[in-house]
């Protein structure tokens, strides 16, 4: 696709044309292909506070095949599972390249996670390997207990004792080495997405799912073009963050990236003038945060952008207005899941802007609304938005879950479990979750997690989490809390229960507000009504 010759949806939805190879394996084609034809071309820039980090192809090639050669002398073969949970660094895309060049498959993992939710992802994954830093050493060991086959620790800022070092082994280790001949339906990664009650599912992608994201990520940020330069602050465990890299890396364009806790709007502003950025992903609390900079300081900061991709919250008509104003950008919203990514795409280059609809649905892809069976609705009636099964983009599976992978689909079509309708013009718009999904900051959290980590607590004797509305984050979470016998609530307690909280889950996770209730609402079966819970919240944020 260009904007050269395609000018409206209509004409690049009858342009696209599926072309996935029998054969295909995503480290030949980001990092073998590219080597070969431009080695020398600079794709990734890391800014720390003290220093800037820079690739080319050409070490992404003698890195990933260094490890891949590490991984094989440490007896991780084809089928596999690597963890790797580590920040912004430049050993992300060569522990990732080199699992993939090994036929292993490479199972990334948010640094912000405490040991609880690794331990289970450990187990579940049942790797074998971890790469991983100091900083996260601590929770990467006492989360290792619950995997009994993780044989090995590598830590890319030298080694403690017993792990290995990972820098040390990828210098030593043979630099060439012949990727592995894997089929475009062999797994390739797994992600862990938040599931309503429980644990997270971890989500099996195929090697096939790079070229699936392919139409639509040129779809919403333009035609690809070697040395653009593109950002995104989130880390890469995150699909998208890891979407972006892959994407990155297959097109030639320059990732420059932020290696820092937090987001800082003004920050934010300076990184993409300095490192001329043409092309961003931010999520709608980050454009919010930025607009609250004032004009006078951000003013010293002229940016060069022209597309900015959002998604995961809602985006109304004035974000629209400012980031165009502002810088100078067209905002484009993009609606999937980490199953099937991008699916829906609002872009007003190619179609009218509907600001609040989710927009169209992305080339290549078949979307509707269905019903509970997975029949097709008819428009401005309101059900399941659902994708047409065999694109491929989707999941293989959820990760040796059968019965939830099963469960996913009805009648030929995955299930997002969002509510919504389309209208006569084609647009989708969101209704809402039909499970207990928290929105947060773009992230999509699920209360399972919170609530196994609330009932450790020794005081806690039941737990719920919803989500409740805020005005920057779209939502955050706020928890119920039924009190041991004897137990006499207090904000210190409080204070002790988030800690509590905090040192075992993801920093999004840790509820802001805490209510202690005498008794919790139950269905018939025992089950937790969330529903009530929300109910009464908003009641009581309506009266106030």
């Amino acid at each position: 696709m260009t904007e050269g010759n395609a000018k409206t949806y209509e004409e690049i939805r009858a342009a696209h044309r599926w072309d996935i190879p029998e054969f295909y394996n995503i480290a030949e084609d980001i990092c073998d292909r590219n080597a070969r034809e431009r080695p020398d071309l600079e794709v990734l820039l890391i800014e720390h506070d003290d220093r800037i980090e820079r690739m080319t192809y050409r070490q992404l090639l003698e890195w990933s095949n260094a490890f891949a050669n590490v991984l094989a002398g440490l007896g991780i073969g084809r089928g596999d599972r690597v963890a790797v949970v580590l920040p912004t660094d430049i050993a992300v895309p060569a522990a990732h390249v080199g699992c993939w060049k090994l036929g292993a498959v490479s199972c990334p993992m948010a640094v912000l996670f405490g040991p609880d939710a690794l331990a289970y992802r450990f187990a579940d994954a049942d790797v074998s390997a971890v790469v991983t830093d100091r900083a996260r050493l601590a929770a990467v060991r006492e989360a290792a207990a619950a995997a009994p086959n993780l044989r090995h620790i590598l830590l890319v800022d030298g080694a403690e004792p017993g792990t290995l070092d990972f820098w040390e082994l990828v210098r030593a280790a043979p630099k060439t080495r012949e990727t592995a001949r894997t089929r475009a339906e062999d797994p390739a990664y797994i992600n862990y997405t938040s599931g309503t009650t429980g644990q997270p599912k971890g989500v099996l992608a195929a090697h096939r799912a790079l070229l699936g994201h392919m139409p639509s990520m040129e779809f919403a940020s333009g035609p690809f073009r070697e040395g653009q330069r593109q950002y995104f602050p989130a880390d890469w465990s995150w699909l998208a963050g890891l979407c972006v890299l892959l994407v990155s890396l297959e097109t030639g364009r320059l990732l420059a990236a932020r290696a820092r806790t937090g987001f800082d709007p003004l920050d934010a502003f300076r990184f993409l003038s300095e490192h001329q950025v043409e092309v961003a992903t931010l999520v709608p609390t980050m454009l919010r945060m930025m607009r609250a900079v004032p004009e006078e300081q951000r003013a010293r900061y002229p940016l060069r952008l022209r597309s900015v991709t959002t998604g995961s919250e809602a985006v109304g008509a004035e974000l629209y207005k400012w980031t165009r104003e502002a810088l100078g950008a067209n905002l484009v919203e993009a609606f999937g899941q980490t199953e099937c990514n991008v699916c829906v795409l609002n872009n007003s280059r190619y179609m009218p802007l509907r600001p609040g609809a989710l927009g169209k649905a992305a080339p290549g892809f078949e979307v509707a609304i269905v019903d509970d069976e997975g029949n097709p609705l008819p428009d401005g009636q309101t059900g399941q938005i659902a994708v047409k099964a065999g694109h491929p983009i989707m999941l293989l599976e959820y990760w040796r879950k059968p019965e939830a992978t099963r469960q996913k689909y009805a009648n030929g079509w995955l299930l997002t479990g969002d509510l919504g309708r389309r209208d006569e013009e084609g647009f989708f718009w969101y209704a809402s979750r039909i499970d207990d999904i928290i929105t947060s900051s773009g992230y999509r959290i699920g209360p399972g997690e919170i609530e196994d980590a609330l009932i450790k607590h020794p005081a806690v004797a039941m737990a719920a989490a919803i989500g409740v509305p805020d005005p920057v984050r779209t939502e955050v979470v706020k928890a119920f809390v039924v009190a041991k016998p004897g137990v006499a609530p207090s904000p210190e307690l409080v204070a002790e229960i988030q800690e509590f909280v905090r040192t075992r889950l993801a920093r999004h996770e840790v509820p802001r507000e805490i209510e202690f209730i005498d008794q919790m609402p139950l269905g018939t079966t025992g089950k937790v009504l969330r529903r009530v819970l929300r109910e009464r919240e908003l009641e009581r944020l309506g009266a106030k």
